[in-house]
């Protein structure tokens, strides 16, 4: 079973940028990415600083990949399945994304953790 949680407005969302939300009691960063156009949401929470700051971390691409690098070691995780370039070990939680009318929401699956 899963939700849609609505988060926010697509006007809340910083180019480029990451912000934090909280949905379903978990910490979610999203991130607008404007030369694709297309919003991410994962985890907010870096397993290897062991602090939730993804939301602060810098967006790019590897290989054409849309990625984070994390704000506190620069580990970098694919936005769109979450794996960490240097350790494939290690990954993050990614929540699809549904834009309607304006409003950004994230599905949150009780079942999925990490």
């Amino acid at each position: 079973m899963s939700d849609w949680i609505e988060v926010c407005g697509l006007d809340d969302l910083i180019a480029d940028s990451g912000i934090c939300v909280l949905a379903g009691g978990r910490q979610v960063a999203l991130f607008y990415l404007s030369k694709i156009d297309q919003v991410y949401a994962v985890d907010n929470f870096d397993p290897i600083g062991k602090a939730n700051v993804l939301a602060r971390g810098m967006v790019g691409d590897i290989g054409g990949e849309p990625m984070l690098a994390s704000p506190l070691y620069k580990q970098h995780f694919s936005l769109t399945s979450g794996r960490c370039f240097e350790d494939a070990d290690i990954h993050i939680h990614t929540y699809p994304v549904r834009i309607s009318q304006q409003r950004v929401a994230v599905q949150i699956c009780p079942e999925s953790s990490l």
